[in-house]
Formats: structure tokens, C-alpha cells, sequence
């Protein structure tokens, strides 16, 4: 992938992926499976251009409006992974670069949405985070407690070996927050607020909902 040593290299107009309940973070990796046609287009665009795609959550749902109103930060991802299929969709895997505040909506004539963002206040995600200071084992017991209360499994040897950054990027990512705390996790303003606000959600989890997931 592309190393980013600026937001000066970062593009100055970005085209949107609005998605409810998904989380994307520096460095993280997500899969998506895109097959409306407004977001097969939006993935053309972005990938003539930069290759550059703002995940965005919505802050109403879309089945009241056409337009609905957009959380104030999202996380730019570069396509790192490209797969078209034999029925017209993209399988892509995007790779989170840095977080963006939404300075104004473009009017553009897309099916898709765009903004003019801003990358100041988040620099610093185009640094790597040590793993120096990073509470694991509170961490670990949190999971523990949140699997065992929430049904879910979890492959504990990738768990035990995974780097810092990577170990929490998976948790906030894949652990089913409701979109409120996935917000939350994004906009924890560095990386200690971050951990400490996954710490929080995993301690104050409640009753297991029926049947199970996997954590990979």
C-alpha cells in the first residue's frame, strides 16, 4: 500500500461511502461487498482518481430520506484489494488512512455524495502507533468478560499476538457496537482515549443476545 507522510497528499474533494453500524480505522482493514449501482459508480470514481473512499455513517436512516444527514467525521480508506464478479459487483478490501472532518457537501450531479474534507485535527493517524504503554491485559480480561456475556468466540492466539494497533483496530472494527459507540471509538481524539473507550464498551456490555458470532 501506499505510505502517506502528509495530508497534504491526501485528496482535497472525496467521494462518500455512508454505511450505518460499519467502522473504518487507521490502518484497519475492511472488506466490502458493493452492489448498488450509485456505489459501483462511486467506486469507479475513486478508483480513476486516488483510490481514495470516505467511510461516513449516516445519522438517520435512509428509508426517511434520499439525503440523510451525516456524522461530522468519517475515515478515508484506500482500495487495496479489488475483485469484480461474474454479477456486477466489487468485492474491494479498503485500508484506513486517516480520519477527516466534514467541512461542506459538495453539490455535484452524482448519484453518489461527496464533501470537502478536513484532515488537520488528525495528522497524527499517518503515524504508526508502538505497542510501548498499551494496556493488554486489561484489554484481554474486557474481551473475556464481553464474549462470555455476549456469545460470542474468538480465536485467542491471534488475540495474544496480534500488535497493539492491530488488536484494537479488529476489536472496534468487528465487535458488534452499536453505531453511537463505533462513532465514539472513531472520534476518541488519540490513540490512549481510543483503547480506554474499547476497554469501557467491552466492561459495560450486557446480557448476550441469542445465537453467536466469530471474532477473528
Amino acid at each position: 500500500m501506499r505510505l502517506y507522510t502528509s495530508i497534504d497528499e491526501l485528496p482535497r474533494t472525496l467521494v462518500l461511502f455512508p454505511l450505518p453500524g460499519v467502522l473504518l480505522l487507521p490502518r484497519g482493514q475492511l472488506p466490502l461487498n458493493v452492489y448498488e449501482p450509485r456505489y459501483l459508480s462511486m467506486v469507479d470514481s475513486a478508483m480513476s482518481g486516488s483510490r481514495i473512499i470516505g467511510m461516513i455513517q449516516p445519522t438517520e436512516s435512509d428509508e426517511k430520506t434520499l439525503k440523510p444527514a451525516l456524522s461530522e467525521v468519517g475515515c478515508t480508506g484506500r482500495v487495496t484489494g479489488y475483485q469484480e464478479t461474474d454479477d456486477g459487483r466489487y468485492l474491494l478490501t479498503l485500508t484506513g488512512v486517516c480520519r477527516f472532518r466534514v467541512l461542506r457537501e459538495l453539490d455535484v450531479e452524482t448519484q453518489f455524495r461527496a464533501v470537502v474534507p478536513d484532515y488537520s485535527e488528525f495528522a497524527s493517524d499517518l503515524v504508526t502507533v508502538s505497542d510501548t504503554q498499551f494496556p493488554r491485559d486489561r484489554l484481554i480480561g474486557a474481551l473475556k468478560e464481553y464474549i462470555t456475556h455476549r456469545d460470542l468466540k474468538a480465536d485467542w492466539r491471534s488475540v495474544m499476538g496480534a500488535p497493539a494497533e492491530t488488536l484494537v483496530n479488529a476489536l472496534a472494527m468487528l465487535c458488534p457496537f452499536e453505531p453511537a459507540e463505533k462513532q465514539a471509538l472513531l472520534e476518541a481524539p488519540g490513540w490512549d482515549e481510543r483503547v480506554h473507550t474499547l476497554i469501557a464498551l467491552l466492561e459495560m456490555a450486557g446480557v448476550a443476545p441469542p445465537g453467536g458470532n466469530t471474532i477473528n
